[in-house]
């Protein structure tokens, strides 16, 4: 009998504190941050649809075998592969079409919308240094 890996999310510990002199920026990791009280679900919530979709992949290996889900998982890394233009951001539609995602609404829906986005760059700019082409 094979063991196989719980796909339950488990809470991560640290081990070594990042004490340092200097003041940072509230994202980077310092002795305060790693102190303070996080939520328990903060982890579980982060990784939920990787987490989701390792539990159908693992229900679909146990009732279909393993061709099922070797294809799915080659059909969304073709879909991420595709490229498009390197000043236009991906909506990464067909890889929610993919894991089912594009029938639910959520954070990222209605708070994250591209026009908000403060990456808009010019794009003769960006596809010249993507090209290699210095004037």
């Amino acid at each position: 009998m094979v063991l196989q890996q719980s796909l339950k999310v488990q809470p991560s510990e640290l081990s070594v504190l990042n004490a340092s002199g200097k003041v940072g920026m509230p994202t980077e990791p310092n002795c305060l941050n790693q102190l303070a009280h996080v939520h328990r679900l903060r982890d579980s919530e982060l990784n939920y649809d990787e987490h989701q979709y390792g539990l159908n992949m693992q229900m679909l290996r146990n009732r279909e075998g393993l061709c099922v889900p070797l294809k799915m998982g080659m059909d969304r890394f073709a879909a991420r592969q595709i490229g498009r233009l390197p000043f236009l951001r991906s909506s990464n539609f067909m890889d929610d079409v993919l894991t089912g995602r594009c029938d639910s609404i959520g954070f990222d829906d209605f708070l994250n919308l591209p026009e908000n986005n403060e990456h808009m760059r010019q794009p003769h700019a960006v596809a010249e240094k993507n090209l290699g082409i210095y004037l």
